[in-house]
């Protein structure tokens, strides 16, 4: 079953990289997200075709995603996804016209060093998604939403500058994060228990793939394709893969050596955080 979650992450992981890019496209051709208008925002949204595509083929690869999480661990699940971020700059070139700097080149780089560290010593028998703290929850949880929800709040006011993009690529990826951890939680109860769908981590996947939306459609335009995308989806990788040791158990590693690995990854994703922001460059409207 764990060989089924690896080669359904992956396939999400391809999917879910090329809505992104598509959303990309539809969102520098949409009118302004703005935060105190979130239902208006989110019809000018979809009433480009281009986010429209995104959103469906990004529908497929998260239906993938749920997939993978129902029979491997979460921390499993994520280090796999993230192997999509290493073809992100060659298909936003080749098949976007997106320019790819220096800068962005150097920190998806190191982004695929963090990522790499964390996939070689992730180790299976991780915790049961029916099994976990109630506590750890909610103090991970709160903790999440509330730094994602600052920083969208801080990247949406005012007129955006340069790191607002980044900044709200990293806002969506700690929301997406957040909702992943729940759909960890209710795979568990959900399939033989269609009641416990009322539980309260439905609502907060909810509330919190809603900010994400907000916020990734904000980050698009007003941030380079590469930084945010690539900001969000590790900043939802790491969000997992954390929630998955300190909610579920998962093992931070098997050995000091492991331990010492992982540091370095999460130290190394923090690297690309500060090197990738840079001006964004708006794409072309024709395919």
């Amino acid at each position: 079953m764990v060989q089924l979650g690896i080669l359904l992450a992956l396939g999400s992981a391809f999917v879910a990289n090329l809505g992104l890019l598509c959303k990309y496209r539809g969102a520098v051709a949409a009118p302004a997200v703005e935060l105190s208008h979130p239902l208006r925002s989110a019809v000018g949204l979809f009433r480009s075709r281009w986010w429209l595509i995104g959103f469906g083929v990004a529908t497929v690869g998260w239906t993938l995603h749920v997939a993978a999480l129902s029979v491997a661990p979460l921390s499993l699940v994520e280090t796999t996804l993230s192997g999509g971020i290493l073809l992100l700059a060659w298909i936003a070139e080749r098949w976007f016209g997106v320019k790819v700097g220096p800068r962005e080149w150097i920190g998806v780089a190191l982004c695929a060093i963090g990522l790499v560290l964390l996939a070689v010593t992730s180790v299976g028998g991780g915790g049961e998604s029916s099994s976990y703290s109630f506590e750890a929850m909610v103090s991970f949880e709160a903790a999440a939403v509330g730094i994602g929800t600052a920083l969208l709040l801080s990247g949406s006011a005012g007129v955006p500058g340069r790191a607002s993009g980044p900044a709200l690529g990293i806002a969506a990826g700690l929301m997406l994060g957040v909702a992943n951890v729940a759909v960890k939680a209710l795979t568990g109860t959900v399939p033989g228990d269609l009641v416990s769908i009322l539980s309260p981590w439905t609502l907060t996947a909810v509330i919190a793939g809603v900010g994400a939306f907000l916020a990734l459609g904000r980050g698009l335009q007003t941030g380079g394709a590469i930084a945010v995308i690539t900001l969000s989806s590790v900043t939802a990788n790491l969000i997992s893969v954390a929630g998955g040791i300190a909610v579920f158990g998962d093992p931070m590693g098997a050995d000091p050596l492991a331990i010492a690995a992982r540091s370095i990854a999460f130290a190394a994703v923090i690297a690309a955080a500060i090197v990738l922001p840079a001006p964004g460059r708006p794409a072309p409207q024709q395919a």
